[in-house]
C-alpha cells in the first residue's frame, strides 16, 4: 500500500524512518523518505548502508531517497558496444592518455557539479554536497575514476565504496565517451575486488545501454545486507592487466 503519512523531518540526532515508508510511485515524489538531518560522514554511512541517499537542490533542505525500483549495474552484465570498444582501444593505446584513480577526486566532483544535463547545470551537487563527499573521500569511502589526456582531466566518475558494494554518484565528459571509459575502468576494478553490483540510483537510457537494469528495492536491500558488512578492499588503483576481466572485450582491448 502506498504511504499517505506526511514525510518525516529528522534532526541530526534522529535515525531514519523505515525505508518501506518512502513515498510510492503515485505521489509525484516516488522514493522520498525523509527531510532534514545533516551530511556528516556518520549520517552518510548509515544512509548508504540502508539503501538511502541524499538528493536535493540549492536552497532546499536535505532530501533523503530510497527509490523502488532501483537502477543497478551488475558488473557481470556490463555491455561494451562495438563503437565503445573501438574508442576505448584507441584511448588505451595512446601514450598521451591515462586512467587514474583518486588522483583529484575533488576536481571530479566539481566537474560533475558543473556539467549541463538536459539544458541545466547539475544543481543537485550543491556546495554542501561537494564539501561532504570531499570529506568522505578523505576518510577513504569516496573514490574517483579519472580520464586524463595530455595532462588534462577530460572525464570521470565518483562514487562510494562500503564493504563489497560500490554506489555510483555522478559522471562527466569533456570529450566523447570519456565517462564511459571511466565506467569501464570502474567495472574491471570492481570485478578484481569481488564487487558484483554498482548502484546507479536512477534509471537513465545512458546506463541502460551499458547493461544497467532495475531491481526491486527489496532485492537491493537484501543484496546490501549481505555485502556492506564484508571486508573493505584494501586499496583502489588502476591496473592495465585488469582489462582481461572484461568478458567479451579481451580481443578488442589486447
Amino acid at each position: 500500500m502506498q504511504r499517505t503519512a506526511p514525510i518525516v523531518w529528522i534532526e541530526a540526532d534522529q535515525p531514519f524512518p523505515p525505508v518501506a515508508q518512502a513515498l510510492g510511485p503515485d505521489s509525484g515524489l516516488s522514493g522520498l523518505l525523509a527531510i532534514g538531518a545533516d551530511l556528516s560522514i556518520a549520517r552518510l554511512e548509515r544512509a548508504y548502508q540502508n539503501g538511502i541517499f541524499p538528493w536535493f537542490s540549492e536552497g532546499q533542505p536535505i532530501l533523503w531517497w530510497a527509490p523502488d525500483p532501483r537502477m543497478v549495474l551488475k558488473t557481470a552484465d556490463f555491455a561494451l558496444s562495438r563503437s565503445l570498444s573501438k574508442t576505448l582501444r584507441r584511448f588505451l593505446a595512446s601514450p598521451a592518455c591515462e586512467i587514474r584513480v583518486d588522483h583529484d577526486c575533488e576536481a571530479v566532483i566539481r566537474a560533475c557539479a558543473q556539467m549541463v544535463r538536459d539544458g541545466r547545470v547539475g544543481t543537485w551537487i550543491t556546495a554542501a554536497m561537494e564539501a561532504a563527499y570531499g570529506a568522505w573521500h578523505q576518510a577513504g569511502r569516496v573514490h574517483s575514476f579519472e580520464i586524463w589526456m595530455n595532462g588534462e582531466l577530460m572525464g570521470g566518475l565518483y562514487g562510494v565504496n562500503i564493504g563489497r558494494m560500490f554506489f555510483g554518484e555522478s559522471m562527466f565528459s569533456r570529450c566523447t565517451d570519456a565517462s564511459k571509459w571511466a565506467l569501464a575502468a570502474l567495472v574491471v576494478a570492481c570485478r578484481r575486488r569481488g564487487i558484483e553490483w554498482i548502484d546507479c540510483q536512477q534509471n537513465t537510457r545512458h546506463l541502460a545501454s551499458m547493461g544497467a537494469a532495475e531491481v526491486s528495492r527489496t532485492a537491493f536491500l537484501a543484496h546490501l545486507e549481505t555485502v556492506v558488512a564484508l571486508p573493505q578492499p584494501e586499496e583502489w588503483f588502476y591496473d592495465p592487466s585488469d582489462w582481461k576481466l572484461l568478458d567479451g572485450a579481451t580481443s578488442a582491448l589486447t
